[in-house]
């Protein structure tokens, strides 16, 4: 991502992670009859949300691994990437560990970035 974006306030900008290509049996999924993945890595957090004339930090920073609503936030695109911008409050909660798709996802990512 060569722009440098940074959300307002409680709102956190999301890279979803895309699941596996196919199933248990081995059939192929077209993308028109997937579903949006509800998973993804925080790429950028907001300065907080203000509470009785103060600045509450977020739970979340960048690199957390979370859930999200399937009908969360707005969709957006930056240099040609897709993200998702939502609310604090849309997250549902934070990931532990790694899975096998954030784990290729992050070494992609890596990759890119050198």
């Amino acid at each position: 991502m060569s722009q440098k974006f940074t959300p307002l306030h409680d709102r956190v900008l999301i890279r979803r992670i895309e699941e596996a290509e196919t199933v248990r049996g081995g059939i192929i999924i077209p993308d028109s009859a997937k579903e949006k993945p509800q998973e993804g890595i925080i790429i950028a957090v907001g300065t907080g949300r203000y509470e009785k004339g103060q600045t509450v930090p977020l739970a979340v920073k960048e690199g957390d691994r979370v859930l999200f609503g399937k009908y969360a936030g707005s969709e957006i695109k930056i240099d040609g990437e897709e993200f998702l911008i939502v609310k604090e409050e849309e997250i549902l909660g934070i990931l532990a560990g790694s899975s096998k798709s954030a784990e290729k996802h992050e070494k992609v990512g890596a990759a890119a970035r050198r």
